[in-house]
């Protein structure tokens, strides 16, 4: 894949968290720890938007195109017309807010943090606050897919039903080490800090689900193997069981998960890998490389997006792992 840098008037002055396509444009969304929010035009190399804040932003994701939410070290629940560039805060955290989700089935804001919370917004009813659920430890990833809300905490995931979020309806220790990230969009995909990734695969019409773990970036170091932590994960939304996940030396590296193969690495990044997003047609890559706060031996170096444009080199590397699969 052909790759290039985003370029900024004005640079990203501290670490990246989070990266997201909008749900049906090259429009990027970008929070970061200079307490800004920014709406970046991919395909106009245009910056849209840039909302100032007043405190680190941990996360941020997407309602619609036009309205996006974020996270703040401060606990804040934030929302922004991306339009008129106005935002305004729906709520707060008692300790630091560290993920946001937005549910368009039920038209929900979805949070959580380090005050070992989940709570449920409703931005259309009378009652901002819907549910509040305490957990046994703080929340270091979330992902949401249709109801299905997958949180991480500690070595532990926690999967809930948002239309019943007063117990969860799974609950495992997935790893025997802490969880560093968690993606459940299509397939149940959990990263972990010493660079192993676990996959589950279910079938709807079929019992026989598949699921297995494999250490996704085994470095070397003096003939001896270096553990990596895995910051994110992101599947392909076009084509099936294609991922990639990103690590803490700057490594992409993309996968074909039915046929457990590795796919291709694209060129290291020269900070560590914060965020990953592919746009809705799965035809862009987005990767944030900067610092993450995760190791005091992180390189702090000026944070950089690239983009990585999907070839016909890497068309038939992703056609040639489904076909060894099938």
């Amino acid at each position: 894949m052909s790759g290039s840098c985003l370029e900024f008037n004005n640079p990203i002055r501290d670490a990246i968290s989070r990266i997201l396509f909008a749900p049906q444009s090259n429009n990027l969304l970008i929070s970061s720890w200079d307490s800004n929010l920014r709406l970046y035009d991919v395909e106009c190399s245009r910056l849209r938007l840039e909302a100032p804040s007043e405190a680190a932003l941990l996360d941020c994701c997407f309602q619609e195109e036009s309205v996006a939410f974020s996270a703040g070290s401060d606990g804040s629940i934030t929302r922004y017309d991306l339009h008129s560039g106005t935002s305004n805060k729906i709520g707060n955290h008692d300790d630091i807010a560290t993920c946001v989700e937005y549910s368009s089935e039920t038209r929900q804001v979805i949070t959580a943090g380090f005050d070992k919370k989940i709570i449920a917004w409703d931005m259309y009813g009378a009652k901002p606050l819907v549910f509040l659920g305490n957990l046994g430890a703080e929340v270091e990833s979330m992902s949401l897919s249709g109801f299905e809300l997958t949180v991480a905490s500690g070595s532990s995931v926690d999967i809930y039903d948002l239309r019943h979020l007063d117990k969860s309806v799974q609950s495992n220790e997935c790893m025997d080490v802490p969880i560093r990230c968690v993606c459940s969009i299509p397939y149940s995909n959990v990263g972990s800090v010493d660079g192993r990734v676990k996959l589950e695969i279910s079938y709807p019409s079929s019992s026989n689900n598949m699921g297995y773990i494999f250490r996704c970036h085994p470095k070397s170091r003096d003939g001896r193997k270096h553990l990596v932590m895995v910051n994110d994960i992101a599947f392909n939304p076009f084509i099936s069981g294609a991922f990639v996940t990103g690590d803490n030396e700057g490594y992409i590296i993309a996968w074909d998960a039915k046929s457990r193969r590795r796919l291709f690495e694209l060129p290291r990044c020269s900070n560590s890998v914060a965020s990953l997003t592919y746009n809705h047609e799965g035809q862009i890559l987005a990767v944030a490389s900067s610092y993450t706060y995760q190791e005091a031996t992180e390189i702090e170096k000026p944070p950089q997006i690239s983009v990585h444009k999907m070839d016909d080199s890497y068309i038939r590397s992703v056609c040639a792992g489904n076909s060894s699969g099938k």
